[in-house]
């Protein structure tokens, strides 16, 4: 937008509107991702405009979101902007800097002000980390995006680097010299993450230095401001527990540890806390904001109150006190010769250091609100049960539609995503998307974490395989589903792969195992089948879901990664084995599950859990090895497409229903 059509638009306001502050604000609505309820915040800080004078307000809004998406995702520019970032460490007398994806609050999506990694390099992923030294970059990722970070990344520029197979810390021994200074940003890397880097620098001789202005944002002229987005209460009807409530049990645990205090700095663990939900950010509704929790139950929370719903501040009760995020850092020094909690894993140094500072005597464990906010009440988890089956609903009708459709050779990744999402919008409680959609198309859907985009769009072909991995978010639960789709007649490498997925998919689904079972000792089952074979995938098998909240939460997982995390009661994970073939297609079965206890067999001598599967779409049983499986595994498909055809007959018709009927026939 232009200084003219700026001053054109804002001379409509009336004169007591101050033209500069709300041109601030309307930039920081437009730092927050689009949502159908977003208007509500601009009406409440604008009450008295006219109808014509309130939609000036949003076209400026609406043009400023558009530049900030340009703004932040523009690889062409990553050549210039790496040349401003050595700019300003040649100026700090600094040889290398790390520019994580993270922000200071660490969870896994951050808003636009804090994309710092993707306005560096142009990587879109939701993990990985660059290091910038005088003469060369390197950007490392995990096994899901080792095919992505080549596809968007200047490999002239930045050197991909797989974080397994070449370490950041080997590469900076490799390439820095002894008395280099390597510096960091204090808030972006938690407690854990600067030891780790620590110590590998001491290693090398290296000189970690953290700095206190960050060099990207330094460099970054036209960087967004903070996201300003509603926050609004998140009825007990679906929490199942109020705020007081859960208040008063983590006030339980710190007097139980003679713990004064606890520093809270995950979203969600907030949101769930307070039983708020906010969107700041795409896909995943927090509000951003730390709070600490005290011994009496007290909760600080340091949030911009502007941006509460009118009915938030009564939701939040006299136990509650708000203060702007300004007040955080002396709120730190107040806990002077406190004892205080805080997660190593998810606290950025900067916090860690001035409770230093304050003489607080620090106690290292996990959030306390972690477990309990992962082991869902019988209120979230029937609640979850509902959602999947109005979203398993959504998915059958986009995949009756795709089998009239996809064989024609008309169809590509972005209009099937679109129509998938559809589907999904005119739902009960729908909110938003838990994720955005991998839409992958052949070679594509061997992307693990694809996004569709103009550039890499590619046509849904004969003979090729679909993957869709979606999921929403609704008032009542986070879903989460990938389906794989023949379109026309698939290969029969297609067919083995895919069996040996599935015959992964159902151990896993169908397993039972003692109390205090963590996810990496489950692991090995959905992989077996693919083992037998040599081949495997290069990702976890399950994560953690939240209760409208995460599509990923902790701290529960099925990996290969070692846990000390025993899958309890009331846990949601995924089942999600895959292959992936590359330049090719990929394979991924993915449903929701729920931990739950089973009756254990005669003469059991442990108390048994099993899994309650809650995802319910079909199949593709054209993708079906038939002789590949065994009788318990074909049972298995079978009852499993029968609960399919009766949770979601009643809400199908017509020729939606018709192909229902014959997706989820007997194998």
């Amino acid at each position: 937008m232009t200084l003219a059509e700026l001053e054109q638009l804002t001379a409509t306001l009336p004169p007591n509107v101050n033209s500069d502050e709300t041109v601030a604000l309307l930039r920081a609505a437009a730092a927050a991702p689009p949502r159908n309820d977003e208007d509500i915040l601009l009406h409440q800080l604008f009450p008295d405009l006219t109808e014509d004078q309130f939609a000036n307000l949003l076209s400026i809004r609406d043009d400023f979101r558009r530049e900030i998406r340009s703004i932040v995702l523009n690889p062409s520019a990553s050549r210039d902007r790496l040349a401003k970032l050595r700019a300003e460490m040649a100026h700090e007398h600094i040889d290398g800097f790390i520019v994580p994806l993270n922000d200071e609050f660490h969870g896994e999506a951050a808003p636009a002000a804090a994309e710092r990694l993707k306005w560096l390099t142009g990587f879109t992923g939701s993990a990985g980390v660059a290091a910038v030294l005088k003469e060369k970059a390197a950007i490392f990722v995990d096994g899901r995006y080792t095919l992505q970070v080549r596809n968007e990344v200047d490999t002239d520029l930045f050197q991909p680097c797989h974080v397994s197979e070449e370490p950041m810390s080997a590469w900076l021994a490799e390439n820095m010299s002894s008395g280099d200074v390597l510096a960091v940003d204090p808030w972006l890397h938690t407690e854990s993450a600067m030891s780790s880097l620590r110590k590998s620098a001491n290693d090398a001789g290296i000189e970690l230095k953290s700095i206190k202005e960050n060099l990207i944002d330094k460099a970054w002229q036209d960087q967004p401001p903070r996201p300003l987005a509603l926050v609004q209460p998140h009825p007990e009807e679906f929490t199942g527990e109020s705020s007081a409530s859960k208040r008063s049990r983590i006030a339980g645990s710190l007097a139980a540890r003679q713990t004064d205090a606890v520093v809270h700095t995950l979203p969600d663990v907030i949101a769930w806390l307070l039983n708020i939900r906010g969107a700041d950010l795409p896909c995943t509704p927090f509000a951003l904001g730390f709070a600490i929790t005290h011994q009496d139950g007290r909760v600080e929370l340091f949030m911009e109150e502007r941006k509460f719903a009118a009915n938030l501040r009564e939701h939040l009760g006299n136990m509650v006190e708000v203060k702007a995020p300004a007040e955080f850092e002396s709120a730190l020094a107040a806990l002077k010769n406190k004892t205080v909690q805080i997660d190593p894993a998810v606290t950025s140094q900067y916090i860690v250091d001035r409770l230093t500072e304050a003489g607080a005597k620090i106690t290292r464990a996990d959030d306390p609100c972690l477990l309990p906010k992962a082991t869902k009440n019988s209120v979230e988890i029937e609640g979850s049960r509902r959602a999947h089956i109005r979203d398993g609903a959504a998915v059958a009708k986009f995949l009756h539609w795709l089998s009239e459709n996809g064989p024609s050779g008309t169809l590509d990744e972005l209009s099937a995503e679109a129509k998938l999402r559809s589907f999904r919008e005119s739902g009960e409680n729908f909110r938003d998307l838990s994720f955005n959609t991998i839409s992958g198309s052949g070679p594509n859907g061997a992307i693990v974490h694809y996004r569709a985009s103009e550039a890499s769009n590619r046509p849904l072909g004969p003979g090729s395989l679909y993957l869709v991995d979606s999921g929403a978010q609704y008032l009542d639960g986070t879903t989460d589903i990938t389906r794989t789709v023949a379109i026309g007649e698939p290969s029969e490498e297609m067919r083995h792969r895919f069996t040996l997925v599935l015959k992964g998919h159902i151990a896993l689904a169908t397993a039972v195992f003692p109390k205090g079972t963590t996810g990496s000792q489950l692991d090995t089952l959905a992989r077996a089948p693919l083992w037998s074979a040599g081949l495997d995938y290069d990702h976890g098998t399950g994560h953690g879901v939240g209760s409208y909240l995460s599509v990923h939460e902790g701290p529960q997982r099925i990996s290969k990664m070692p846990s000390t995390v025993a899958l309890a009661p009331g846990m949601i994970l995924s089942n999600e084995p895959g292959y992936y073939k590359t330049g090719a297609y990929g394979i991924r079965i993915e449903n929701l599950v729920t931990v739950r206890e089973v009756i254990p067999p005669q003469g059991s001598e442990r108390v048994i859990y099993g899994f309650e599967t809650l995802t319910f779409a079909p199949i593709d049983k054209t993708l079906v090895e038939k002789s590949l499986m065994s009788d318990t595994e074909i049972a298995w498909l079978n009852g499993y497409h029968f609960a399919v055809r009766e949770k979601l007959s009643p809400l199908l018709k017509g020729s939606a229903l018709d192909w229902l009927q014959q997706a989820t026939s007997p194998l």
